[in-house]
């Protein structure tokens, strides 16, 4: 099993599937999508500030008082709420996620979930753009229904736990993002 790594392997992740660098040698500057709900996954993703405070990016995630607090001065386009077990607004996220794509052309798509996540991943994977899944902090002993539908169109699939990965076998181990 993989050992625990720092919380900047999802970084080493994000940008290795969508590599690119300068003509000095560099990292380049990314465009990077996050799609999550938000709360927990929202805040998951935004203990990542160190790495993605140094790329060009937008959030894709439910419009409520809390994704706003959190996301303060940057762009954050609303997704369609509530997810789970909703097919009109399956239907309405994944013509989001067409016109977003289209229009931001991001290099990586990140996401932890969870439902509006699916129609980010299908587009993305169907355009060739890499997309990294990073399973929630809290889900340990079973595997999500975000993960399990995102994991065929995820280019790096990352896991917080041990255990988790145990439950994808070829997921990477990063450890803990709190």
């Amino acid at each position: 099993m993989t050992a625990l790594a720092p919380i900047d392997d999802l970084a080493t992740a994000a940008i290795a599937v969508a590599a690119a660098e300068d003509e000095a040698g560099n990292l380049a500057r990314k465009r990077v999508l996050f799609v999550c709900s938000s709360g927990g996954h929202l805040s998951q993703l935004v203990q990542l500030r160190a790495w993605w405070e140094h790329h060009e990016r937008r959030w894709v995630t439910f419009d409520l008082p809390d994704a706003r607090s959190k996301l303060e001065g940057e762009v954050l386009i609303p997704a369609h709420h509530p997810t789970t077990r909703n097919l009109v607004n399956l239907a309405r996220n994944a013509a989001l996620a067409g016109s977003v794509i289209k229009e931001y052309e991001p290099d990586v798509v990140v996401s932890n979930g969870a439902g509006v996540a699916v129609p980010f991943f299908a587009l993305a994977n169907a355009r060739r753009i890499p997309t990294v899944y990073v399973e929630v902090y809290d889900r340990i002993d079973s595997r999500t229904l975000t993960g399990r539908l995102c994991r065929p169109f995820t280019s790096r699939f990352l896991v917080q736990w041990p255990e988790q990965q145990e439950l994808y076998q070829e997921a990477t181990l990063i450890g803990p993002l709190y």
